[in-house]
């Protein structure tokens, strides 16, 4: 398996990032969130999951080791594939999927494409008693939520800008889904509402 990977970020696109070691450039598959924090010609780092099938070998990325761990942790309930387990991630940062599976939170897992009502309860019925409690977080997480404090409109800008928009563009986006003042925000949110305005134009 391979755990983690490390070197230059050569490319990003809107599913994934291409991150060159050793000569050898890796295509890896990594939610929006994700890929915000990477900049395309300096150094990077994901944990990483290789999911092998018969005509495939596919590698996903994660900011840390905890969301690889529960990428993992979901593909172990009926139904749930490397795709869907990757949508909740990028829906929701672990502590939220995490908060909904012990809380039988059935409405916030619903929000998660492909995941319907029966589906989200079967999810929590099968992972309640594996998936942890509230507590195992990991303390100042990467995906945890930013106030407004935190440099949110600098990481959203470089991320467009790392994505292709100019930085006039990418400027636009990062006022035009600023939330309200005093409101925790999500970065992966922000990244993929300024996607959808931009990707509207």
């Amino acid at each position: 398996m391979i755990a983690s990977v490390r070197g230059t970020v050569v490319a990003l696109g809107p599913d994934g990032a291409v991150v060159e070691l050793g000569g050898l450039g890796l295509a890896i598959q990594c939610t929006p969130g994700t890929l915000a924090r990477l900049r395309v010609g300096e150094p990077g780092r994901l944990a990483t999951s290789l999911v092998v099938r018969e005509d495939s070998l596919t590698l996903y990325g994660f900011a840390d080791d905890d969301e690889r761990g529960l990428f993992e942790l979901l593909q172990t309930a009926n139904g749930v594939g490397p795709r869907l387990a990757q949508a909740m991630l990028a829906i929701h940062p672990p502590r939220e999927i995490r908060r909904a599976v012990v809380t039988a939170d059935v409405a916030a897992l619903t929000q998660v494409p492909g995941v319907g009502k029966k589906g989200a309860e079967k999810l929590i019925v099968e992972l309640r008693d594996r998936i942890g409690s509230l507590s195992d977080d990991v303390p100042g997480a990467a995906d945890g939520p930013l106030t407004p404090s935190a440099p949110w409109r600098d990481q959203l800008r470089q991320a467009l800008v790392g994505l292709g928009w100019s930085g006039r563009e990418a400027d636009e986006a990062v006022s035009a889904v600023e939330p309200p003042a005093g409101s925790d925000v999500e970065l992966a949110v922000l990244l993929r509402e300024a996607l959808r305005m931009l990707g509207r134009r």
